[in-house]
């Protein structure tokens, strides 16, 4: 009994009430204990008793609820408060769990507590344990099933994430559906620049436009017809993130993890000062979502920004995942700067996002990323030796690193999306799965064959999407990849044309053969179609009519000068010149609108013209140029170089008011159908929380019941 009562008093540091002599040494290894007051001093005296804690170092080694020792290395999570004070894990979520969410040490109410989420630890079930700590706001838990978990030590991040959960086994259905007895193919569609070219004329830059169009989703069949996918959301969870924008995130990723199917998985990693896997690639089945939901209602903000971190810890859940989806992306949100590599590294305490050092090249931590998400970092790798993962990357709120984002997307072969409001974050996470969620096709390839003798291939402007010409011309090759449901791209190819003599009195010459080849990614098949030749006539004479451009490939003309024209006074924005700036925007909607297919009333040179517009808004002076315009712009130039939607401002919630369809016409910019429905989704359950007066977004994030 005497020696418990020594190690009581050891570890509370007691003294008998008494005056300091004066000639106290100042350099005291224990702080004085102060001494409580009034009517507090025996409940608070006895409490200290029972916990064998103080504020002086012992309390780091002993925890003041179980008494066990909290020295490092002992296989035991160590969970410090706010206040200072420090406890094993497991005991002080334990005590949370029923209702104590002051600390007992110094009755500090905490603003962040400690929440035990437990996962079946079954390997054919690829579940994993995880420990986080909750913002404690009124009514949080209330959305979450109070079923007090098992008292447990929480389990480690493991060293290897080929934890995934098994790919569910595929059973040949015999039924024949209309999707398999006639299945649609790519369609591929060709128009010269003019109809025809005078027989003794010639052209050494001639247009062609060519163009090929995804197959559509079978209402009926959608979930069999598009590939699976494995996806992987990395969130910045810092500081900034605390209150509202972290409320609408996760009401956001909650909304995806509702829409993905039970052939889908996802993983959830979050980034801070550090990076953590939170949740491990898992099916999105009812339980998979279950837990997936609970996953994100325990995030909390806290900590600096380390992008790189977490897009390293994105890439290994997909690189080190045992089994594979056929489609494979990586979703990034940030509202800051990274603060922790590369230029950044230096300005932590920079109160704003303002110009990136590198805001055209990107910044110098690309260097640091895994080379699959940023090729250029393959130096002595074979090419083809590791897979791409796009990452998708979205800028939340008007202090995120645009040119930073812009960069990573790019390098990957993802898009930048700039979130402008922060209330829109949803929308434009369904924009994006929406795509995501209706890939038909992979490893699409087209390719443009010279079909005369004389006609060779000049060049083709293809964006960030590759393209070689080979054969001294003959041949010309785009890599497309994926493409999504109904998803169309468009491309010039720019021909020698010689003159019709060398062919001998013809009337006709045959320009083009024009061909492609992809994987259907229902039947995993090779499939190769084959479209009409592109032939041009050759009059002794032109007539009238001969002589007008064609509308479709000058709508193309169009996009690519102003997407052009937006690129070089974004150059010149960055270099102070905003003046110029404006005026090369100027200029460009004054020829845009003096076109062919804009006098016609194109529908795309509309859109092209409001865009033009806009930028040079944004472009009115510097301060706004920094606040929003370099990310509205890099949004814009990510998606003309890609032929893919991305949001730019608030641009998602005027889909819906331009008619909602992603027609020939291209009035709603690259958004396909699967889009479009999604986006409307969104914002239908959007208008349905606030009929009903939610109070807090996050209530939409509502758990499925338990199994029974």
């Amino acid at each position: 009994m005497s020696g418990s009562w020594s190690k009581l008093q050891k570890a509370l540091s007691f003294r008998q009430p008494k005056s300091p002599p004066e000639n106290a040494s100042s350099d005291a290894k224990s702080p004085p204990i102060t001494r409580p007051s009034s009517a507090a001093s025996s409940s608070t005296f006895s409490r200290f008793t029972r916990s064998f804690s103080s504020t002086s170092r012992s309390s780091k080694r002993t925890c003041a609820i179980c008494l066990g020792s909290m020295k490092a290395g002992n296989g035991q999570a160590i969970f410090t408060a706010e206040c200072a004070h420090s406890f094993h894990f497991s005991c002080i979520a334990n005590s949370v769990k029923h209702g104590n969410y002051l600390c007992p040490i110094c009755r500090c109410k905490w603003k962040e507590i400690p929440l035990m989420s437990s996962f079946s630890t079954d390997v054919n079930t690829n579940n994993a344990g995880r420990t986080r700590v909750s913002p404690l706001e009124d009514n949080y838990l209330d959305n979450i099933p109070r079923v007090p978990p098992p008292v447990s030590l929480p389990l480690p991040e493991p060293l290897h994430f080929s934890d995934d959960e098994h790919l569910p086994s595929i059973t040949v259905d015999q039924t024949p559906s209309p999707s398999t007895v006639h299945p649609e193919t790519a369609v591929l569609k060709a128009f010269p620049e003019y109809s025809a070219v005078a027989a003794s004329g010639s052209m050494s830059r001639f247009a062609v436009l060519v163009g090929v169009r995804a197959p559509p989703l079978a209402d009926d069949v959608r979930h069999q017809e598009r590939a699976p996918i494995d996806l992987v959301t990395v969130l910045d969870i810092s500081g900034s993130m605390a209150g509202s924008k972290l409320t609408l995130l996760k009401q956001a990723v909650c909304f995806v993890i509702d829409n993905l199917g039970p052939s889908d998985r996802l993983s959830i990693v979050t980034f801070s000062s550090g990076a953590q896997r939170n949740f491990p690639l898992r099916r999105m089945t009812e339980q998979g979502r279950r837990e997936a939901a609970l996953a994100v209602n325990a995030i909390s903000a806290n900590g600096g920004t380390n992008i790189v971190e977490g897009l390293k810890k994105g890439v290994r859940v997909l690189e080190e995942r045992r089994e594979r989806n056929p489609v494979a992306s990586i979703v990034l949100l940030s509202d800051g700067r990274d603060t922790y590599n590369g230029d950044n590294a230096n300005q932590r305490r920079s109160p704003r996002n303002r110009r990136s050092s590198n805001a055209t090249s990107g910044p110098d931590f690309l260097n640091l990323l895994p080379s699959s998400i940023c090729p250029r970092n393959r130096e002595g790798l074979a090419a083809g030796q590791l897979p791409t993962f796009h990452v998708h990357t979205f800028g939340f709120g008007l202090d995120h690193d645009s040119s930073a984002m812009h960069a990573i997307s790019d390098a990957s072969g993802g898009t930048f999306s700039f979130i402008e409001t922060v209330g829109t974050v949803q929308d434009a996470f369904a924009m994006c799965i929406g795509g995501l969620l209706s890939v038909v096709v992979q490893e699409l390839k087209l390719t443009v064959r010279s079909a005369s003798r004389g006609v060779e291939i000049g060049s083709i402007p293809s964006g960030r999407y590759v393209s070689e010409i080979s054969e001294q011309g003959k041949q010309g090759v785009i890599n497309i990849g994926n493409l999504y449901a109904d998803e169309e791209k468009e491309f010039l190819v720019y021909l020698s044309v010689p003159s019709a003599e060398i062919e001998q009195g013809a009337t006709k010459t045959s320009l083009l053969q024009i061909t492609c080849s992809y994987k259907n990614t229902t039947s995993e098949e090779m499939v190769s179609v084959e479209g009409e030749t592109v032939e041009i006539r050759r009059p002794p004479v032109l007539s009238p009519t001969d002589v007008v451009i064609s509308r479709e490939v000058d709508r193309q003309i169009n996009r690519l000068a102003v997407a052009e024209t937006i690129a070089e006074a974004q150059q010149l924005a960055e270099m102070g010149n905003l003046e110029a700036a404006q005026a090369a925007l100027t200029n460009r909607r004054a020829t845009l609108l003096s076109s062919v297919s804009a006098q016609a009333g194109d529908a795309l040179c509309s859109w092209l013209d409001m865009e033009l517009t806009e930028v040079r808004e944004r472009m009115v002076s510097r301060e706004r140029y920094e606040q929003t315009g370099r990310a509205y712009v890099l949004s814009g130039l990510s998606s003309h170089s890609w032929q893919r939607a991305t949001t730019r401002g608030d641009t998602t919630s005027q889909i819906l008011l331009q008619g909602g369809s992603s027609s020939n016409s291209g009035a709603t910019m690259y958004e396909t159908p699967s889009m479009v429905s999604m986006i409307s989704k969104s914002q239908n359950l959007s208008l349905v929380n606030r009929a009903e007066q939610v109070p807090r977004p996050n209530k939409s994030c509502n758990l499925p019941p338990p199994p029974s």
